[in-house]
């Protein structure tokens, strides 16, 4: 029988993660129903999940704000219960004690130091809590786009540690090393570069572990993805898909960089192409309204044209709370990936695009396919 599974957060002071860590113990405690976990609904029931009641959660963050401060927070912007902060402080409590600091990119200490430090905090926590495995995912602020990823960093210069101060990898990747050298699958739940490096994945080949990625699909992309393909079943041609994003909280507040918000706004619109089998006209703009907090509201228009060529549009608002939205994802994703760790799966989890709106492995976007496709898998797993 498989034993407790480590959940490792970088940016474990988020409200994203403190969300997730907070409602995990309110399932497992009984005080509010598994709403948004399809790891808990009768489709993947049969698929020898971690329960919830067996995750141990711990992580890295540059930020030194205690989680339950954080939880405070979240209450007085809505997003948490008022009385679930008391009612789960000892879990919060004992995921703060297990929070250690993050990593810069550009902090001026040799990143291969670096990465020796964030693996052997992840060795520490597993041997600490006896652990069966550890799943690292990186629920931190996007990163900015200030150069192109270093695609030629090859297996022999990560094993010896040579990275140059003119080819520095993102924080994201640092992290995805150390994981995978602590033999840690990954997860990344942004857009960030991750583990998405051609030594990176020989690296997980090599070490044997499973990873998944990249950039949660919690809102305008979720629509997107089951009504795209409405649009191609039927044959109606889509002329042009533009959508603003309005946010608040940290996640806006970086994404009012046009660096960072540069990989964001791809992600979204590269699966739209794909779904429907040619290129449409349209932009994705996201705007920081500080005042939001930690909701987001997305609005789209759609031009299309039917039978005829009788022109025609769409138009939908998507409002709702980033953090609640995207957190029992996360949890879902530490007990799909734990458990194809187990079933000794190895490299990207395609399967797992259901979650994403830019999945490794996968190049199925549309939602219902996708669905489909995590079940089935999920259903075969040894």
């Amino acid at each position: 029988m498989a034993g407790r599974t480590g959940v490792w957060l970088v940016g474990a002071r988020g409200s994203l993660a403190v969300t997730a860590i907070a409602g995990a113990a309110a399932v497992r405690a009984g005080l509010v129903e598994p709403i948004g976990l399809v790891g808990e609904t009768p489709a993947l029931a049969a698929a020898g999940l971690p329960p919830l009641s067996d995750l141990v959660f711990g992580g890295h963050d540059v930020a030194d704000t205690p989680l339950t401060k954080r939880a405070e927070r979240l209450v007085a912007a809505g997003v948490l219960p008022a009385a679930l902060p008391a009612a789960v402080a000892a879990d919060l409590a004992a995921a703060e004690a297990e929070i250690r600091p993050g990593a810069h990119r550009d902090d001026g200490h040799p990143q291969a130091g670096t990465v020796e430090r964030l693996c052997a905090d992840l060795v520490a926590f597993r041997t600490r809590n006896e652990l069966d495995r550890v799943v690292v995912i990186n629920v931190s602020s996007t990163e900015p786009v200030t150069a192109p990823r270093p695609e030629h960093a090859d297996r022999a210069a990560l094993d010896k540690g040579l990275l140059s101060t003119t080819d520095l990898l993102p924080a994201s990747s640092l992290y995805a090393y150390a994981a995978f050298t602590a033999g840690c699958p990954f997860v990344d739940f942004t857009p960030s570069t991750g583990a998405r490096l051609p030594a990176l994945h020989a690296l997980a080949l090599r070490e044997r572990l499973p990873y998944a990625g990249s950039d949660g699909k919690t809102g305008e992309t979720l629509v997107k993805s089951a009504l795209a393909p409405m649009f191609a079943a039927r044959a109606l041609r889509v002329l042009s898909w533009s959508g603003t994003n309005l946010l608040g909280g940290g996640d806006g507040a970086t994404l009012a960089d046009p660096r960072a918000a540069a990989s964001k706004t791809a992600a979204k619109q590269r699966g739209l192409g794909e779904m429907l089998g040619y290129p449409v006209d349209g932009q994705t703009h996201i705007d920081y309204v500080a005042d939001l907090g930690d909701w987001k509201t997305a609005w789209d228009h759609v031009t299309f044209a039917g039978f005829l060529g009788v022109r025609m549009s769409l138009q939908f608002t998507w409002q709702g709370c980033d953090s609640a939205l995207a957190a029992p994802l996360v949890l879902d994703l530490a007990r799909l990936t734990a458990r194809a760790h187990r079933a000794g799966l190895v490299g990207p989890l395609g399967a797992l695009a259901f979650f994403f709106k830019d999945p490794v492995g996968s190049t199925e976007h549309r939602i219902a396919s996708q669905y489909d496709q995590l079940c089935a898998w999920a259903a075969a797993l040894p």
